[in-house]
């Protein structure tokens, strides 16, 4: 039984490392900051949960699943919080769209100010 819960501990923290992987092309290829954070905080969370998920059917003890949970719970929590803050600071202080950006729905909120 312990090599079942090997296998499923191991394909789980692959998924959670390939989230991450995904994550850190999206910072490398996204073209402005609203994208590369969305791509950061949406699939790093993920990966970084699945990976936390997978440690913990590998011990299969309670206190290293509670653990976990817990971080899991923190990162849910504080990740979209923290980007969605970094973001309206950021248009605030008139980071460029991307230039193909369509939806604009906070333009009236801010006068936006040129940075060069």
């Amino acid at each position: 039984m312990n090599d079942y819960l090997s296998l499923i501990a191991s394909i789980i923290v692959l998924i959670g490392s390939l989230f991450i992987l995904i994550s850190a092309i999206g910072i490398l290829k996204m073209p402005d900051l609203f994208l590369r954070m969305s791509a950061t905080t949406k699939a790093a969370t993920l990966g970084v949960g699945l990976v936390l998920i997978g440690t913990s059917v590998y011990f299969f003890e309670i206190g290293v699943a509670a653990r976990s949970f817990i971080i899991i719970l923190f990162l849910f929590l504080t990740a979209p919080i923290a980007a969605h803050m970094i973001g309206r600071a950021a248009y605030k202080e008139g980071v460029k769209l991307w230039d193909k950006t369509i939806v604009d729905e906070i333009k009236d909120k801010y006068k936006q100010t040129k940075t060069e």
